[in-house]
């Protein structure tokens, strides 16, 4: 008797164990999931890179506010991309082959360069993204050969600004004066329209006569060192147009240091920096293209076009001169 309980309770415990060992479903195990179809979606949230050239200019700064003011009233899902300075074009291209790889639905970029930033956004538009140009205009020559078609450019008519700033520069002048330009980087748009814009209204002064345009690349010191070469070689120039107020700035800081204080310099931006400047009496004047109104408006076109509206192609934003008496 005793040995056939040992055998009962032995085929007990291997049924059990076989029991442990079953392919069917034990009661830790989560319930089958729920049918994609059984879960209401939600409106997937269209994403939008904003690539900028840096935000060590506060430019592009408050650019970046009027594109975040955009963000939320549209409520699209804003990345932010900048290169390390103005002149870090290669940067720039990367972060535009990054947002090609995230699959972002547009991209909206003030290209530090018109001609070098076209192949990547040739790609990006292959590739179904949108891609709206803001600030400094594309070469239309590059597009045309890469077959970019339908950018649509929104910032000012950079000529008209700088000959409006020319224009107050040399009013008055009735006397011969010698006058300086300094310009942006020479690859691009912007700084190309805004030195011819500023020569046109010198050279319609025959009092005036232009003796320097250097390029100071957008920068503080770099603008500095140009003024302090440009003024060893012409120290009798009176007048200076520089293409931004950062390089307004370089140039004010040397002038000061060195005792010219009497020279007028106008820039371009209306930077807060350089509207103190121009309140200060150190700067004579600046030109306001609305950095934050850019963005936004950058902004609103992508999402624009990412609904399937058709694109404007050029939007200009008004351009104001900001002088002392405006600001006081």
């Amino acid at each position: 008797m005793r040995a056939l309980r040992a055998v009962h309770s032995s085929l007990l415990l291997l049924s059990l164990a076989a029991c442990g060992q079953s392919s069917g479903p034990d009661v830790s195990s989560t319930p089958p999931a729920v049918k994609p179809s059984a879960v209401p979606s939600a409106t997937p949230v269209h994403q939008i890179g904003l690539v900028m050239k840096t935000l060590t200019n506060p430019f592009f700064i408050e650019m970046e506010k009027g594109a975040r003011r955009a963000e939320k009233e549209y409520g699209v899902a804003l990345q932010v991309k900048t290169a390390a300075q103005e002149t870090s074009i290669e940067q720039q291209i990367q972060l535009v082959e990054d947002l090609i790889a995230d699959k972002v639905d547009a991209i909206v970029i003030a290209p530090g360069d018109s001609q070098s930033l076209v192949p990547s956004l040739k790609k990006a538009s292959d590739a179904g993204i949108k891609v709206v140009n803001i600030d400094n205009r594309l070469d239309a020559a590059a597009m045309k050969q890469a077959g970019l078609i339908e950018v649509p450019f929104i910032g000012v008519d950079n000529d008209a600004g700088a000959y409006k700033a020319g224009q107050f520069l040399a009013n008055g002048v009735s006397s011969p004066t010698q006058a300086a330009i300094l310009e942006g980087i020479r690859s691009a748009d912007n700084a190309r329209q805004r030195m011819e814009g500023a020569k046109r209204a010198l050279a319609e002064n025959k009092n005036i006569k232009l003796v320097a345009s250097e390029t100071a690349n957008w920068k503080i010191d770099e603008a500095y060192k140009v003024t302090k070469a440009v003024f060893k070689k012409a120290p009798d120039i009176q007048l200076v147009f520089a293409a931004n107020d950062m390089m307004a700035i370089g140039a004010v800081r040397y002038l000061q240091e060195s005792g010219r204080t009497r020279v007028k310099v106008v820039g371009y931006d209306a930077l807060d920096e350089a509207v103190a400047e121009v309140n200060a009496g150190r700067m004579y004047a600046t030109v306001d293209q609305q950095a934050a109104e850019q963005g936004y408006q950058g902004v609103a076109m992508a999402m624009r076009m990412i609904k399937g509206e058709k694109a404007v192609p050029v939007t200009l934003i008004e351009t104001r001169l900001v002088s002392a008496h405006q600001v006081k």
